[in-house]
C-alpha cells in the first residue's frame, strides 16, 4: 500500500520573465522533494504584481515546466480543490487577512513616501524593502484622515518578535523581525497586496507543508512565519535550496536569454541533458551523468546533499 500523500510542497513562478536555470533548479528541487514522498505538487501562479506581468508568459512558463518534465496535481490549467490558483483571482482571501490583524490591531495606514523615510536622520540603513520604517504613522492606526497620498497597510511588528526558522537545509536562522526590517507593508497605496501576506494566506490556504524556493529568499522567511503566526498559530517548514548564479558568482537575469528554457526549447536541446546540467552543478549526481529525467532522478533524490549550500555556479560553457 502507497504511503499516504500527507506531504504537499509547491511551485510558485510570477510570470515577469523567462525561466531560467536557477528557477528550474527551484522548480525541479520542490517537485523532487513532493515525489519523494509520494505527496501533491501545486503549481501556484504569483502574479499578485500585476503591472509586472508579462503578457503569455504564464503560459509560456508552463509549456517549459512540463518540456523539463514536471508535472502538478493541482494547478490553475488543471484545477483542484484549493483554487483559484492565481493570486490576481485571490483577492478577497488577502483582505480577510488584513481584517484579521486590524482586529488584533496590529495594521496601520501609511501615507509617507521612501524618499520621505528615507530622508529622516534616524531611520536605519535600507534593507530589502527601503530604509527601516520609524512608526510615523502609527498613532493613527486605521483612522481616515487627508491622506498625503493613497495609503499603504503596514503591520505592527511586535516589539518581541524574534523568529528563528529551522530550515531544513539552511538550519537555524534568526531574525529581530522590528530590528531588521520594522513594520512592513501588506498592502501598497496602489491597492496591490505584498508579496509577504499573499505568499502566507496562499500556502495556508492551499495546506502546503514545506515551502521549497531559492535561497535568496530565506531573509523573508521570518516575516512569513510571524504573519503566519498571527493569523493560524503556526507556520509551516521551509526549505532554501542553494542559487544557481553565473560562471563568475553572478545572479541570473530573465533578460539573460540564452540562460532561459525556452532559449534551449528552442535550440533543441534535449530536455534530459538540461536536467542532467541541474542536478550536476546541485551535486544530485555524478559529473558523468549525461542525460535523465526528472522521473529517473526521484530514485536516487537525496536532499542531504544540498544541506548548507548556499549558491553553486554553472560552468562557462552551460
Amino acid at each position: 500500500m502507497p504511503a499516504p500523500r500527507s506531504y504537499r510542497g509547491r511551485f510558485a513562478p510570477s510570470p515577469t520573465g523567462e525561466l531560467h536555470f536557477g528557477s528550474a533548479a527551484t522548480a525541479l528541487i520542490a517537485w523532487l522533494s513532493a515525489r519523494a514522498r509520494n505527496g501533491s505538487f501545486v503549481l501556484r501562479v504569483e502574479d499578485i504584481d500585476t503591472p509586472r506581468v508579462v503578457r503569455g508568459m504564464e503560459e509560456r512558463q508552463l509549456e517549459d515546466l512540463r518540456w523539463l518534465g514536471l508535472d502538478w496535481d493541482e494547478g490553475p490549467d488543471v484545477g483542484g480543490p484549493h483554487g483559484p490558483y492565481r493570486q490576481s483571482e485571490r483577492h478577497a482571501l488577502y483582505e480577510e487577512a488584513i481584517e484579521e490583524l486590524a482586529r488584533q490591531g496590529l495594521v496601520y495606514y501609511c501615507d509617507c513616501s521612501r524618499a520621505e523615510i528615507a530622508k529622516i536622520a534616524s531611520a536605519p540603513h535600507a534593507g530589502e524593502e527601503g530604509p527601516r520604517y520609524p512608526r510615523l504613522c502609527e498613532s493613527y492606526g486605521l483612522r481616515n484622515r487627508r491622506f498625503k497620498r493613497p495609503p499603504a497597510i503596514r503591520l505592527r511588528v511586535p516589539d518581541d518578535a524574534t523568529i528563528t526558522i529551522e530550515d531544513t537545509l539552511q538550519g537555524a536562522y534568526t531574525q529581530h523581525v522590528g530590528e531588521c526590517v520594522g513594520d512592513f507593508v501588506l498592502k501598497r497605496g496602489d491597492g496591490v497586496y505584498a508579496y509577504q501576506l499573499a505568499v502566507v494566506v496562499d500556502d495556508h490556504a492551499m495546506g502546503v507543508t514545506e515551502i521549497v524556493r531559492g535561497h535568496d529568499l530565506l531573509s523573508s522567511a521570518p516575516r512569513q512565519a510571524l504573519l503566519a503566526k498571527l493569523l493560524y498559530g503556526k507556520t509551516v517548514a521551509f526549505a532554501h535550496t542553494p542559487l544557481v548564479l553565473g560562471p563568475t558568482g553572478e545572479r541570473l537575469a530573465k533578460r539573460d536569454a540564452s540562460l532561459s528554457l525556452r532559449f534551449h526549447r528552442e535550440a533543441n536541446t534535449p530536455p534530459e541533458r538540461f536536467v542532467a546540467t541541474i542536478a550536476k552543478r546541485l551535486g544530485l549526481v555524478d559529473d558523468e551523468v549525461e542525460t535523465i529525467t526528472p522521473r529517473e532522478l526521484v530514485t536516487v533524490f537525496d536532499r542531504q546533499r544540498l544541506r548548507g549550500k548556499a549558491s553553486v555556479r554553472l560552468a562557462s560553457h552551460e
